[in-house]
This record gives structure tokens, sequence and C-alpha cells, in this order.
């Protein structure tokens, strides 16, 4: 067989009509995959390290899964199913060891563009329909070269594929409000991953806090998604008798250890056939959980605590992994090094798979794009919308009307209202920004696993998204607040106090977002954000206007001691006078407040906030690299 392309992997067959020429109604669309991916994996060992000790998470776990087929992993919680998968899905880093093995190959970018992974956790947008999910997850999955019409086909594909043609324009829903249904939340992950046709489908837990009839359809359109040619691997808690008598193959572990590796219809005889018969019919799936977790058949000990109770299952456990090495493990590793590879070579990857410029479906700019219009329609139906913008117009109509119109004479009253405009808009951008990353994290570690875009394309449009909300509002508090405040009435007056204002904005957002993407916790961040904020305002030159010589670096660090020096700036110079009694004028240089602060060099205040609006940004980006390395 010749080399498949990318299009052949992408080339799904037009449908036609079932009825024309009495022919049979053709195969789904998602049913059919064009690569088979025949997957191996060969004494696969992970430690981690935990202090002075390193623990063993799993211990020469061997398999294999064929095209068609679907791989059960089975075991107590904590016996290494999510970490075995996530090494089959090449996510795993650390102290790995074993081979893995696709047609023979070892995993790459191309083959992370054939491989679709389900979480447990459904991370989704909640304020995004079912359509407008799946449509902006293939804009950035499928290749760039297909149109938007192409990639509206296959998701129009996907949601009858998986019955969600009923919920297609319902939101998705989250804490706040109610949405689709846990199933159909399911339903879509599955649909997300469908969007690229894989030839291996990765599932974790997908039955997990749903009933018995939602599982069993899940499960029916993952048995449907594996008779169409793909490589399916699941972990699976505990399933019912109906779930268990679906999966083709069954890998049991007990403490990172397999114990029983084959064809799940088989699962009972072997282990009747070592010892461990169980003397009435249950639930295959019981039993076998039951034994992993090292309590036999006909064991008396039930679940009560006893001195004996740890030693009969050491025992059981030892029995069971002896037998595994005698009668499965030499057979496994038998049957592994008698696949015809041959044939799955057929199927080898297009040469040049592993070139850089291949990593990536689309392009920087469209990525952005993308990500952009992503990010503008979910946050269009934020629910604290209404609540910030309220905020923002009471307290600038209520500091409206205590600065209502304030004469020139009262210079300390102007003076303060510039350096309240300095303190509220250099900290309420930051508090909103600290919200950022760590609210994203996992929807935006699921994708960047996935390959779906460049972290700096996503940074980008993430920040540049927030935009209009941040400024909007600052441009209205100061409309407002400006002319009530009586502050000088000349337009050229205003635009730079805006500007300024706006200048402070960017700069604080940066703050925030750095903030946000260095410790990753919303709490931490906010505790962090609000010791800063207090350092800035006491150092802003206002409160505290004679530093201590050791101590007053510590102003150059706040942006809002430099905003509060350029609105200043805007309003007053150093030379002019003020009426300061009844018929005597003083000079505003000799003000005690501006004298502190002075008013010279302002065009230096302004270029070291733009090293701060840059540098910020600069530490947010690093950080969030280092964030999702880990």
């Amino acid at each position: 067989m010749s080399h498949v392309s990318d299009e052949a992997v992408l080339a799904y067959p037009v449908q036609t009509n079932p009825q024309q020429h009495h022919l049979p109604r053709p195969r789904s669309l998602v049913q059919l995959t064009s690569f088979p991916i025949t997957l191996k994996f060969e004494e696969v060992v992970y430690k981690v390290n935990l202090g002075q000790k390193e623990k063993t998470i799993l211990n020469g776990v061997t398999g294999l899964v064929c095209p068609g087929e679907i791989l059960a992993m089975l075991g107590p919680s904590g016996s290494g199913k999510t970490t075995l998968l996530t090494a089959l899905g090449g996510r795993l880093g650390g102290n790995l060891s074993g081979k893995i093995s696709y047609n023979g190959l070892g995993f790459s970018s191309g083959m992370k563009r054939r491989t679709g992974f389900v979480a447990q956790d459904d991370v989704l947008y909640a304020h995004l329909t079912v359509t407008e999910t799946l449509y902006f997850t293939a804009l950035l999955r499928l290749p760039e070269r297909l149109t938007r019409g192409e990639k509206l086909r296959h998701v129009e594909s996907v949601i009858m594929e998986l019955g969600l043609d009923r919920c297609r324009n319902s939101m998705i829903g989250g804490p706040l409000f109610r949405g689709i249904s846990g199933g159909e939340k399911k339903r879509v992950s599955i649909g997300q991953e469908m969007l690229i046709n894989p030839s291996l489908l990765l599932l974790d837990e997908p039955t997990s806090g749903l009933d018995s009839t939602t599982a069993q359809r899940i499960l029916t359109t993952i048995k449907r998604l594996a008779g169409g040619g793909r490589t399916v691997v699941t972990t699976i808690h505990q399933p019912s008798s109906r779930l268990y008598h679906m999966f083709d193959k069954v890998l049991l572990l007990s403490e990172g250890s397999p114990i029983y590796c084959g064809p799940a219809s088989t699962a009972l005889d072997y282990f009747s056939s070592v010892g461990f018969s169980s003397p009435m019919i249950v639930n295959p799936a019981d039993l076998l959980l039951d034994l992993a977790n090292g309590i036999g058949p006909d064991s008396k000990q039930g679940f009560e605590a006893g001195d004996n109770l740890e030693k009969e299952k050491r025992t059981v456990r030892e029995s069971l992994l002896s037998a595994y090495e005698k009668n499965i493990s030499i057979r496994l590793k038998s049957d592994l090094s008698s696949v015809d590879m041959a044939s799955a070579a057929c199927y080898s990857f297009p040469r040049g798979h592993d070139r850089r410029s291949d990593q990536w479906c689309n392009s920087w700019c469209h990525q952005f794009k993308v990500l952009l219009q992503r990010g503008l329609k979910e946050r269009r139906h934020e629910s604290f919308n209404r609540l910030r913008i309220f905020q923002v117009i009471s307290v600038a109509l209520l500091g409206g009307l205590l600065w209502w119109r304030t004469p020139q004479s009262h210079i300390a009253d102007r003076i303060a209202l510039l350096f309240f405009f300095s303190v509220f808009w250099g900290f309420y951008p930051l508090y909103n920004a600290v919200f950022t990353f760590p609210q994203e994290r996992q929807i935006l570690l699921k994708e960047r696993s996935s390959g779906m875009y460049r972290l700096s394309s996503y940074f980008l449009a993430r920040t540049i998204g927030d935009l209009p909300l941040e400024l909007a509002l600052p441009t209205a508090f100061t409309f407002i607040m400006y002319w009530m405040g009586g502050l000088r009435p000349h337009p050229a007056s205003f635009v730079l106090s805006l500007l300024v204002v706006l200048y402070s904005v960017l700069v604080s957002q940066g703050l925030g977002l750095a903030f946000g993407a260095i410790l990753m916790d919303v709490k931490q961040a906010t505790t962090l954000a609000s010791v800063t904020t207090m350092v800035f305002l006491i150092a802003g030159g206002y409160y505290v206007q004679q530093i201590p010589p050791f101590i007053v670096w510590l102003k150059y660090l706040s942006y809002s001691y430099y905003c509060y020096r350029l609105l200043l700036g805007i309003q007053y110079r150093e030379d002019t006078y003020y009426e300061c009694s009844h018929g005597e004028l003083c000079r505003v240089g000799d003000f005690p407040a501006v004298k502190a602060v002075g008013l010279n060099n302002l065009w230096l205040d302004v270029f070291i906030m733009a090293w701060m609006l840059v540098g910020y940004r600069i530490i947010a980006y690093f950080a969030l690299r280092r964030v999702l390395r880990r």
C-alpha cells in the first residue's frame, strides 16, 4: 500500500441517497478510518520521586491492541490506569521506560495528529453552544487547506453521528447555569476528537458519573467507532455486565502490575483455571476488581478490618502475579513478537512527517483569528459583565458627586481626585486579570496536548480579546468623572488624561496576567495582588511624601506612581499659580503634594511604563510556558 497522505486521512466518503438504485446505506462519516494503527506496549514502567523515596506507578505492563478492537483497562483507584493511558497517548513525561510503538514506530507529530484523547473530565467552554464548540475545534484541528464549508460539513456529520442534533444550539453549561446533560457533554468531548478522524482513540473513564442507560449509549457509540477500523483504548472503573461484554480485550491492573491481559470473554475461565472461580453468577467486572483488590471470590473477610486482612490480600496478589507470569506473560510476549508487523508497515507514516513545519495544521495567523473569535464569543455571555458595568458606573457617579465641580483653589481635592484615578485604574484591572489563566488552565492543557495551536497565538488572542471590556469601562469612567469633577476643561487635557488612564489599565492588566500565570492558583494570586497593591498605594507618592532613603526604591516599582505624575503633569505646570487663600496666589510647584513627586521628565515616566507594559506580558508568557511543560 502506498503512503497515506493527510488528505487521505480526512477524505470522508460522500453521502448518497440510500434509496437510490436500491443500494445499501453507505457507512457513516465518522465510522471510517483510512489509517489503521496497531498499538504495542512492552514492559512499560513508570516511577515518580516522592521526596526521599521512589514510587512505582506502572510495573512491567505489556499489551497489544489491533485496529477494530476495544481494550478496557480495569483496576481499583490508584492502580495506574490513567497513567498508562496518558503514556499511550504520548503525554507522559518523566521516568518512563519500556517500549510503546504504533505500527512499529515511536510516537511522533504525525501520530499525534492521528490520536484522539478524551479526558475523564469534560473540559469545555460553558458559554459556547454544541455546534460552536465543535466548529471552533474543527477550525483549529483540521488543515487550513480545507474550506470553512468543508469543516462545517464535518461538524454536521459528527453531530448527526453522535446524536447531538437535539441539543446542537444549547449552551454547554457550567457551575453557574444549567446546560446540556452529562452524557451529551461526554459525546461533545468525543465529537471533538472524532473531527480529526483519529486512528487511535483513547478515553479516560468515559462512563464516569453517568447512569447505566447513558453509559450504555456512550459505549455503544465507542463500539461503533471501533468498528470503523479504529484502535480504541479506554479506562473504566466498574462497568456493568452489559458494558463488560462489549469489550474485546481487558487489561487488569493491581497496584500498577498486570494480573490479566487477554480477551474479555475468557477472563473468568482464566481465573477459574488458576484457582479463583466464583461459586455464583456474578458480573465479570466485579470479580476482576475484587481480585485486583486482593479479595478472592471465596474470601470470608468481606470488607471488615482484621489482623490478617493485609496478609490475605498480599497472598492473593502474589498468587495472581505468579499465575500471570507463568500463564500470560510468556504467551503475550510470544504474541507480540509474532505479530506480522509487515502488514502494519504498509500503513507507514508519510515521509517527512516529523518535520518541524508539519507540527501545526494551521498557520499562526489562522490560529490567532480563530482563537480571538472564539474568545469574544465565549465571553459575550459572562455573568459578571453587568455587575462590573454597574460597579464602575456607580463608582464614577458617586465619585463625580463627591468631587462635584471642585474649584481651582481647592488644589488638594483636585490632586486627590487625580490620585484616585491612578489608584482605581491601577488596581481594578489587576484583580480581573489575575483570574484569566488559572480559570482556563485545564482547557489550555487539554488543547495544547492535542496540538491545536501555538501558545503564542493563544496568549495574544486571549489578552487582546479582553481589551474591549477592559478599555471600554475606564473610558466611560473617565468621561463621567473627569467632567463632573471639574478638572481642566480643555479637550486636549481630557484626551491626554484618558490615554494615561488606559495606559495604566494595560500595565496593570499585564501585572495581573503575570501573577496568574506564575502561580496558577486564584487564591494565591489574589493574595499576592493584594499585598502588591497595598505597597503601590502607600508608595504611590500621595500618602507618604517623604519616604526614607533606604526604601524609596519601592515607589519606582509602582506604575500608579508614574500614572499619578503624568495626570498631575497634564493638569498643572510647576510655575502655574492658584488661589491658595483669599486674594493670595501660590505656585503649584510649591504645594507639598506636587513638590514631593515633581513634574519634570514626564516622558521618562511614559517610557518606564512602556517597559512595564511589555515586561509584565513577557513574564506572563514565559511563566505560562513553564507551567505547560510540567
